[in-house]
C-alpha cells in the first residue's frame, strides 16, 4: 500500500496532487468493497476538514450505508430524502452551505454543518452518492465540486469494469 503524499496548501493543489495517487491506487482494484473502502480513506486522509466521507449504494430502490469514515451513519436512506436521496433524485451534485437550512436534512451526526453529495454512475446509470460532510459551515464550493465530480467519474470508470456480480 503506497502512502498519499500532499505538499500544497491550496484546495485546487491538493485536488491537482491527489488526482493521480487516487487513480493509480484504484486502477487495478478488483474488489468493489476495498475500492470505495480507500476512495473514502484517501478524502478524509488528505482533507482535514472533512468530517465524515462515505457512499450510499442504490439497492432494492433506497440507498444504503456503504464504506465510510467517520462517526456512525444512517444506515438506510430513501431516494428523494434528505441530501443524498435528492441528489439521486435530481442525478446531480448538490452542496449545502448550512445543512439545517436544507428540508428535510437528515442529521445522522448532528455536528455536520455543511455537505456535499456527488452522485456516482456506472454504466449510464446512478449506483449510488459519495457523501462528505464537514464541521465548518460552507466548507464546500465549486473546486470540491469540480474535482470531487473528476474523482468521482474516475472512480465509476473502475466500477464499470468490475465484475457485474459484485457491483
Amino acid at each position: 500500500m503506497k502512502e498519499i503524499k500532499i505538499l500544497s496548501n491550496d484546495k485546487q493543489g491538493i485536488y491537482s496532487e491527489l488526482l493521480p495517487q487516487c487513480e493509480s491506487l484504484i486502477k487495478e482494484e478488483r474488489e468493489l468493497v476495498s475500492l470505495l473502502a480507500n476512495f473514502t480513506a484517501i478524502l478524509k486522509q488528505t482533507f482535514d476538514s472533512f468530517s465524515w466521507v462515505g457512499f450510499y449504494l442504490i439497492k432494492n430502490g433506497r440507498l444504503i450505508l456503504g464504506p465510510f469514515q467517520g462517526k456512525v451513519a444512517c444506515s438506510v436512506i430513501e431516494i428523494g430524502k434528505g441530501v443524498c436521496g435528492t441528489s439521486v433524485q435530481k442525478g446531480e451534485t448538490i452542496i449545502i452551505e448550512d445543512v439545517d437550512e436544507f428540508p428535510g436534512h437528515i442529521a445522522c451526526d448532528s455536528g455536520s454543518r455543511s455537505e456535499i453529495v456527488i452522485p456516482i454512475f456506472s454504466n449510464n446509470k446512478i449506483f449510488g452518492v459519495l457523501d462528505i460532510d464537514s464541521y465548518k459551515y460552507s466548507n464546500f464550493d465549486s473546486v470540491d465540486k469540480a474535482n470531487l465530480e473528476n474523482l468521482c467519474y474516475i472512480l465509476s470508470e473502475r466500477i464499470s469494469k468490475l465484475d457485474n456480480s459484485k457491483v
